[in-house]
């Protein structure tokens, strides 16, 4: 049988789950997936689908006339009767969910999203006179707030770099262990992120083949499901050649993963989560004071790209973003530093 590609098996796996979380609702709102199935990542309906459920689950809730009854027996009427005032209830509700056992505290991105998510769904109902009130079109969405971009500092990196290869002195002997075992290929994942700002879901999906040494550049499935090179320099180079050679000696692979370019301790391609967490792991002896993700490593790479060619449209592509406006918008402030710096540029006479 032939092997399926990472992207492949995920999109496998979300299909899956998203058949089992529509199994749970009504049949209208399968419906409403059917209509985005086109225009919309299998992955990004799964998130659809699981803000929704949250929604029908609080109708459940707090309407004593659906309690304990199945989700998919609650009919559109239900929808269709409620008022902007009880999605303001059900807004507010996001805000802190205290339904399973355990107060979950939603970020307002989250609150937003799943917001975000209703929306969509009660537009098609309405549109497709599947429900005759539209309420959470007349509901405002909730204002996101800015907040400071975290990144690594120069100085930062570098410290950042020497954890990864050498090891900090704090670490414990089992952990100094692990690290020998595992500092290759972790110093070849943080030098990729850093040296190309590429998505930790992107750097996950590649494969040994992907890797094309001669022109400098590594092949990803980017955010938005289409193909793209990314183009790194001799650094990372370097800490991908270290790799490859460890790599190549690797035998028993687990089944399915033989192709994956990272592996894990367990022989099997690396997840988004083990990243996260070896990052999240170094970090923490450079800085206690910012918290940092892959995300994060990637808006680094992005600033100092903004930095070095002042080109927006440029760092643009190499992230991947399809609306400079986003990028734009992350990079703002460095705008900002660039307008004072060129206030004393153009001299009106000259000494």
């Amino acid at each position: 049988m032939e092997n399926k590609s990472y992207h492949q098996q995920k999109t496998i796996e979300y299909t899956k789950k998203l058949r089992e979380f529509l199994a749970e609702l009504p049949t209208y709102v399968t419906s409403y997936f059917r209509g985005i199935e086109q225009r919309t990542l299998v992955r990004s309906r799964l998130a659809y689908a699981n803000d929704i459920k949250v929604f029908f689950e609080w109708i459940a809730r707090v309407n004593p006339m659906y309690k304990d009854k199945p989700l998919k027996s609650i009919p559109a009427s239900a929808l269709s009767d409620m008022t902007a005032f009880d999605i303001e209830e059900y807004m507010e509700y996001l805000k802190i969910r205290d339904d399973a056992e355990i107060e979950t505290i939603n970020s307002e991105v989250t609150i937003k999203r799943k917001m975000s998510a209703l929306r969509g769904l009660y537009n098609y109902l309405y549109k497709n006179q599947i429900i005759e009130n539209n309420a959470a079109i007349q509901v405002e969405m909730p204002k996101l707030h800015d907040k400071a971009i975290v990144r690594l500092d120069p100085n930062e990196v570098a410290d950042f770099l020497d954890v990864v290869e050498y090891g900090p002195q704090s670490m414990s002997d089992r952990k100094k262990k692990f690290h020998e075992l595992n500092k290759t290929r972790d110093l070849a994942i943080i030098t990729l992120l850093l040296g190309t700002g590429m998505r930790v879901t992107e750097l996950v999906g590649i494969d040994i083949r992907d890797v094309d040494f001669d022109n400098g550049r590594v092949k990803v499935t980017r955010k938005g499901g289409y193909e793209a090179y990314i183009y790194f320099g001799e650094e990372v180079t370097e800490a991908l050649e270290k790799y490859m050679d460890e790599r190549e000696e690797i035998k028993d692979i687990k089944e399915g993963h033989e192709d994956a370019l990272f592996l894990s301790s367990r022989k099997s391609r690396i997840t988004v989560r083990s990243i996260e967490i070896l990052v999240k792991e170094y970090s923490s002896y450079v800085t206690t004071l910012k918290k940092i993700t892959p995300h994060k490593l990637r808006s680094t790479y992005g600033t100092s790209l903004y930095k070095e060619t002042g080109d927006i449209y440029l760092v643009a592509d190499v992230l991947g973003h399809k609306d400079v406006n986003t990028t734009k918008k992350h990079y703002a402030a460095i705008d900002e530093e660039r307008k004072i710096k060129a206030r004393d540029i153009v001299k009106l006479r000259k000494d």
